[in-house]
C-alpha cells in the first residue's frame, strides 16, 4: 500500500511525548518498523516528504540500521541506489547556504554525514574506488560543499584510526589505512589549497579541525618537509578566530612519539617552538597576567589558555633535550620564555589547567635533579655545596624559574586545618 508519511509523523510525535498514554506503544511500533527488512525502501519517501525533524531523523535511523545489519546481503544495485541517494542528499543540503543558518538542517546534515561514513566503511575502497577523487573534485564546486566534505573526511579519519577496533576487522582497518595513506596526497593538496586561498572563516576552521585528526597518522614528510607548520604558526595562529584550532594542530604534532621522528628533522622541531613562542609573544607578552585574562576572558580565551598549557607541556616533555643546554642563545631564550609562560599559566584558578602544568613541573624538576646528581657524582662532590674552581652545572640557569615555581607550589598547597 502507499506509505502515509503524515501517519508516521503522528506516531513519532506520540513516541516523543513523555505524557502521552500511548507513548510506549508508539515506540514499539517504531522499533518494529525500523527492523523490518524492507523498511529501507520507505526511507526516501520519509526524508523527502516529511517536514518534521524527528521523523526525518527516524528516516536516517532506518538507513543506518539497514547499513549496519543488512548491507552485505543487499544486491549491488540496491546498495548503489542507497549510496547515490545519500550522496545526493548531502550535496543538496551542503550546497544550500540556508543549511548553515538553520540548526535543524545542520543537525540533519551532520547525521547524513555519519550515514555516508558507515557506507564508506563497508564499500571503500573495493566497491567505491573513486571516493577520494570524487570528494576532492566536488570540493571545488562551492565553499559550503567543500566545508562539509572536510567534515566527512574528519569523520572518516576518526572512524578508521580512533574507533575502528569496535566495528571493523583488523584486515579491513589495515586496508582502509593503507588506502587513505596512498591517496592522502590529493587530500593534503586540497587542505593546502583551502588554507592558502579561502577567506571563509568556517571553512578554514573545518579544514584545521580535519587536519588535526590527520596529523596523528599522516606520513611525517607532510609535516616536516612542507610549509605546513610555518603556515599554521605564522598565518593562522595570530588570528583570534583560528587560534584554538591551530593550537590543537600544534598539540598533535607535539604528541608525535619522539622516538619516531628522525634526527634529521629535529631542527624542524626546534624551529617550530621558536616560531610559536615568537608569535605567542606578539599575541600575549611574556609578562601578561594570564590568570586575570583567563578570569575575565571569553570562553574562547579560556579554551586557548587550556590548549596553550597542553601544547607547551606536551612539547617540552617530548623534546626537552633539543633545548636544554643546547648552547644556542635563540633556543635557550625560547625555552626560558616557554617556562615563564607555563609559570603564569600555573597561577590560573582552574584545577585541570594546574594539573596539566603540575605534570610538567614534576618532569622539569626531575630532569634538574638527575642532572645535578650526575654532575656531583662525576665531580666527586657531596651534596651541600661546590668546591672552589669546580664549574657549576647548567641548572643554575633555571634559578629564577625555580624561585617563582616555589611560590606557585606553596600558593597551591592544601592548607592544614589548624592554619585555617
Amino acid at each position: 500500500n502507499d506509505f502515509q508519511v503524515p501517519l508516521l509523523e503522528q506516531v513519532v510525535t506520540i513516541a516523543f511525548d513523555p505524557k502521552h498514554a500511548d507513548r510506549s506503544k508508539a515506540n514499539e511500533l517504531l522499533v518494529t518498523m525500523k527492523e523490518h527488512p524492507e523498511m529501507w525502501r520507505r526511507a526516501d519517501a520519509i526524508l523527502e516528504s516529511s517536514n518534521d525533524p524527528m521523523t526525518r531523523y527516524f528516516g536516517l535511523q532506518i538507513l543506518e540500521h539497514t547499513i549496519s545489519t543488512r548491507w552485505n546481503i543487499l544486491p549491488s544495485e540496491q546498495r548503489e541506489g542507497i549510496r547515490n541517494y545519500v550522496v545526493g542528499k548531502i550535496i543538496s543540503l551542503s550546497s544550500d547556504e540556508q543549511t548553515s543558518r538553520d540548526n535543524s538542517s545542520k543537525q540533519f546534515l551532520n547525521r547524513s554525514n555519519l550515514v555516508l561514513v558507515q557506507i564508506l566503511k563497508r564499500d571503500w575502497p573495493h566497491n567505491w574506488p573513486s571516493f577520494i577523487p570524487d570528494i576532492v573534485g566536488s570540493s571545488k564546486v562551492s565553499e559550503s560543499l567543500c566545508e562539509n566534505n572536510m567534515k566527512i573526511l574528519k569523520l572518516l579519519s576518526e572512524e578508521i584510526f580512533d574507533y575502528s577496533k569496535e566495528s571493523m576487522t583488523a584486515a579491513k582497518v589495515k586496508t582502509l589505512k593503507d588506502t587513505l595513506n596512498e591517496e592522502f596526497s590529493q587530500v593534503f593538496e586540497l587542505c593546502r589549497f583551502i588554507l592558502d586561498n579561502s577567506r571563509k572563516v568556517s571553512l578554514v576552521n573545518s579544514t584545521l579541525m580535519t587536519l588535526q585528526r590527520f596529523l596523528t597518522w599522516i606520513p611525517l614528510v607532510y609535516i616536516f618537509q612542507t610549509p605546513l607548520l610555518p603556515t599554521l604558526i605564522e598565518k593562522f595562529f595570530p588570528v583570534a578566530a583560528f587560534r584554538v584550532t591551530t593550537t590543537d594542530c600544534m598539540i598533535e604534532v607535539a604528541s608525535l612519539p619522539a622516538s619516531e621522528i628522525p634526527d634529521g628533522w629535529h631542527g624542524e622541531l626546534q624551529k617550530m617552538l621558536v616560531l610559536f613562542v615568537q608569535q605567542l609573544t606578539n599575541i600575549m607578552p611574556a609578562n601578561s597576567d594570564i590568570a586575570q585574562a583567563y578570569e575575565n576572558g571569553t570562553e574562547e580565551d579560556c579554551n586557548f589558555v587550556q590548549r596553550l598549557a597542553l601544547f607547551l607541556v606536551t612539547f617540552l616533555k617530548a623534546h626537552w633535550k633539543l633545548f636544554d643546554k643546547s648552547g644556542i642563545p635563540e633556543l635557550e631564550k625560547t625555552l626560558m620564555n616557554s617556562l615563564f609562560y607555563l609559570l603564569r599559566i600555573s597561577v590560573v584558578q582552574e584545577e585541570e589547567i594546574f594539573k596539566t602544568c603540575l605534570e610538567f613541573w614534576h618532569f622539569f624538576t626531575q630532569q634538574l635533579y638527575d642532572a645535578d646528581s650526575e654532575f656531583r657524582s662525576s665531580a666527586g662532590l657531596k651534596l651541600g655545596g661546590f668546591s672552589p674552581g669546580v664549574q657549576k652545572p647548567g641548572n643554575i640557569l633555571y634559578c629564577d624559574v625555580l624561585h617563582q615555581l616555589r611560590h606557585v607550589m606553596i600558593d597551591h598547597m592544601a592548607k592544614p586545618e589548624e592554619v585555617i
